[in-house]
């Protein structure tokens, strides 16, 4: 069975397993899940659950639902995948381990209007242009990066010191091909070939992962975000 982690500020505070088809998530008590949040709309998006997949829909909420950093209408989650509603973040598991009840009752949808909010929205606008333009996923130089925009347009790309690489990754002890990039289906995957330390995905080392929109890369000194194609 599924599992959803509804967080606050970064600390758990509801741990949901279901058998339902169908669960809702929304301000009030009615909701199967319920986020005290006058930011939440009452009736704010709904998970759609069969037997190869979950789909979370927006129910044209206020202030919008993102998954991975992303607005969306409507999205096939994925293991790990994070929902952004309001001031909450859901985590989606595919697999359980226990659940806890809780309930809120608010009158009234408010407009957020809060930094993170704002910067969810700029981000979602800035990626959406630049998937228009490139047509597809791409990385962007965060820190000790040679490039702003590096649109990934081939079925392998690979990083490290070598000259021959596609990205140039600084840093001591690097191989010269440290990673790559690599298209499997519809998915990207990032794959450690070098030293063991040296790639990490969001400040945590790795040594094969599938790639998710807005994670941070991190080879040897130099970062880059990952934009995923829609």
């Amino acid at each position: 069975m599924p599992e959803i982690i509804v967080k606050y500020d970064d600390k758990v505070i509801e741990r949901v397993v279901t058998e339902k088809k169908r669960i809702s998530i929304g301000r009030t008590t009615e909701n199967d899940i319920v986020l005290e949040n006058r930011g939440v709309s009452r009736r704010h998006a709904m998970i759609e659950f069969n037997d190869n997949a979950a789909v979370i829909i927006d129910n044209e909420s206020l202030n919008g639902t993102f998954v991975n950093n992303r607005k969306i209408t409507e999205e096939v989650l994925r293991d790990d995948d994070t929902v952004t509603i309001g001031k909450y973040s859901l985590v989606y598991h595919t697999e359980a381990s226990h659940d806890s009840p809780v309930a809120a009752n608010f009158d009234g949808t408010m407009v957020l209007n809060t930094k993170k909010q704002k910067k969810l929205l700029e981000n979602d606008k800035m990626e959406r242009q630049m998937l228009d333009k490139y047509g597809g996923s791409l990385l962007l130089g965060e820190e000790n990066a040679e490039f702003s925009e590096f649109p990934i347009d081939r079925d392998v790309v690979t990083i490290g010191k070598a000259k021959f690489v596609h990205i140039k990754a600084k840093g001591f002890w690097l191989s010269g091909i440290q990673a790559k990039i690599s298209l499997e289906g519809n998915l990207h995957r990032l794959i450690n070939l070098g030293r063991k330390g040296k790639t990490l995905v969001n400040g945590e080392e790795v040594t094969d992962c599938v790639l998710k929109n807005g994670d941070l890369i991190t080879v040897g000194k130099s970062t880059f975000k990952y934009v995923e194609g829609s």
